[in-house]
């Protein structure tokens, strides 16, 4: 095996590999011939072999004066014996007829990467930029194509239990839950009413397959739902959601149309541009100065009216199959005809098993940030029947409560919640430093007045605000903002979409920072997310002193009705 260690001016890929030769500042790239001085970990490269092998904390270090290494560049070291996340790129010298090997080197490629504490770079830590950031661009000969196929294959036999179209049985006799833990058993005459609904708005076809204009939709908030489950939206669209879609598992064609946004130095250099920003990048910290009584209160009246938790049940069904006519048939389910179910658990509740133990505190502790102390109040406050909801399913119990006592937090944050200017500014680097990519035709346009040269949009919605934006003849200059432009918040860091400059004199509000969402008639903002805005509202104030507008739109037109006003 072969590796170069390579200078970084940002660290971006690290972690173990056995033997490597290094080139830094301060010496140069030194030649090793791979077959002499080799013999399982040994390596004529002692600097390289105690960096790697002894010193790997400074692999993760990003100061580049202790760890000069940028990239790590193997040889033949993406098979069985080493153990390395960040693999972003693999590139095929020569041809392989292996299928092993191809698996090998693709499973290595496919695991999430870490960051420089090791910490796993998931959606729960990246938020929507998780896919931008876990890309692994294989650069692949013609045998890989058909390795490709049927590894994708594989994978569609591997989850042939999920359904393949939307039926009203997809969602006959399903639990569902709304924002406010209220549930709802879905009637034949419901899940009919919802597949009436989903036909008249096209998000099927013929055969029960969802269409694009579902997943349009469903990007913009516009998504319409039958009156029946008005409430319930969310917990529906998860049900479609289980629909197994085929497009997801097709990789993307890394030559096709891709574009990296480029910061316009013109633009950022604008004055326009330049007095947006100075108006918007101050800092900002929180103080929530409410009573936790009074939450608890709140927290012990909202579990007792409106925690109901699904009692566990099993429910048995069968049938026999008497011919397979199809490949296709047995792979929906169609063969096996159904001759009797029935249901465990509905006159007498199946208990939890006493040999499992939950830390129920210290898990809402953990879900809710309330402390210790706090939690216990409540738990011992609500009524007994409420409590004894958790020994029939302890995980949706610990799951609705700690979402009940975030709900009444998040009240108390909108109604108690005041933001302070700090000295700490964000800096131009948050729009020059990220690597932002897209897929012209798919997410991404050419832009003309944006701070980059293109803009990747999340939406339609998105996409032709954007357009609106580009070819109005008020507009100086915008920015989908990054999202290391964030606001932080008692319930999470907040990401505000747009910032927008006017020319002086052609509207009211020359300064506006914009929050896009659906159709402004049927949104439905959660509570979380209405607590976020909330913030928002406080946080521009603090800094801006008025002369930054923000709010949330849903079109150009409702924009300029506000910076009119």
């Amino acid at each position: 095996m072969g590796y170069v260690l390579a200078n970084r001016k940002t660290a971006k890929i690290s972690g173990y590999v056995p033997e490597a030769r290094l080139a830094n500042r301060q010496r140069k790239c030194r030649m090793i011939d791979s077959k002499v001085g080799r013999r399982g970990t040994i390596s004529d490269d002692i600097d390289a072999y105690d960096l790697i092998m002894k010193n790997k904390e400074l692999l993760l270090d990003l100061d580049p004066k202790r760890s000069p290494v940028r990239f790590i560049f193997t040889h033949s070291a993406l098979r069985e014996g080493w153990d390395n996340p960040n693999v972003f790129q693999i590139c095929t010298l020569k041809s392989s007829s292996s299928e092993i090997r191809k698996r090998q080197e693709v499973g290595r490629g496919m695991r999430l990467s870490v960051n420089q504490d090791g910490e796993r770079m998931d959606a729960g830590v990246l938020g929507n930029d998780v896919q931008n950031v876990n890309v692994l661009t294989v650069i692949a000969s013609e045998s890989y194509e058909s390795f490709v196929k049927g590894l994708q294959s594989e994978i569609a036999e591997d989850i042939t239990d999920r359904p393949r179209a939307v039926t009203s049985d997809l969602f006959l006799n399903r639990v569902v839950t709304d924002d406010h833990g209220n549930e709802m058993v879905i009637d034949s005459d419901t899940a009919s009413a919802i597949m009436y609904e989903m036909t008249v708005n096209r998000y099927i076809d013929r055969k029960g397959v969802l269409t694009d204009k579902y997943y349009e939709d469903k990007a913009n908030g516009e998504l319409k739902m039958a009156e029946e489950v008005k409430g319930f939206e969310a917990a529906v669209v998860d049900i479609i959601d289980s629909i197994y879609d085929p497009n997801a598992m097709k990789p993307e064609n890394a030559r096709s149309n891709n574009v990296e946004l480029q910061v316009d130095e013109e633009k950022l250099n604008s004055k326009e541009f330049k007095a947006l920003w100075s108006r918007i990048n101050a800092k900002s910290v929180y103080v929530v100065d409410f009573d936790t009584d009074e939450l608890v209160r709140k927290s012990i009246a909202a579990l007792d009216s409106k925690l109901r938790v699904a009692k566990i049940y099993f429910k048995i069904e069968s049938g026999s199959m008497v011919e397979i006519q199809s490949k296709e048939q047995l792979r929906s389910g169609a063969a096996f005809v159904r001759d009797s179910s029935s249901t465990i658990g509905t006159k007498q509740a199946i208990v939890a098993s006493k040999s499992v133990t939950y830390d129920l505190v210290g898990r809402i502790v953990e879900s809710t940030g309330l402390t210790r102390k706090a939690v216990i109040q409540i738990l011992t406050g609500i009524h007994k029947a409420t409590f004894d909801q958790f020994k029939y399913n302890p995980e949706e119990f610990i799951l609705k409560a700690s979402q009940l006592i975030n709900d009444e937090k998040a009240t108390a944050i909108i109604e108690h919640i005041t933001y302070s200017v700090m000295d700490d500014h964000y800096g131009t680097d948050v729009f020059t430093e990220p690597t932002i990519k897209g897929k012209l035709g798919m997410n991404a346009m050419k832009a003309k007045k944006h701070l980059y040269d293109h803009i990747v949009y999340d939406s339609t919605n998105e996409r032709d605000f954007a357009t609106e934006l580009d070819t109005s003849t008020d507009v100086a200059v915008y920015v989908k903002l990054p999202d290391g432009f964030y606001i932080s918040t008692p319930v999470g860091h907040y990401n505000p979409d747009w910032a927008i400059a006017f020319y002086e004199g052609s509207v009211k509000h020359i300064y506006f920072v914009a929050e896009t969402k659906g159709s402004m008639s049927s949104m439905q903002l959660r509570l979380i997310e209405e607590s976020k805005i909330h913030c928002a509202r406080e946080h521009f104030k603090a800094i801006s002193s008025d002369s930054v507008v923000y709010d949330v739109v849903d079109s150009y037109k409702s924009l300029m009705e506000k910076v009119m006003k």
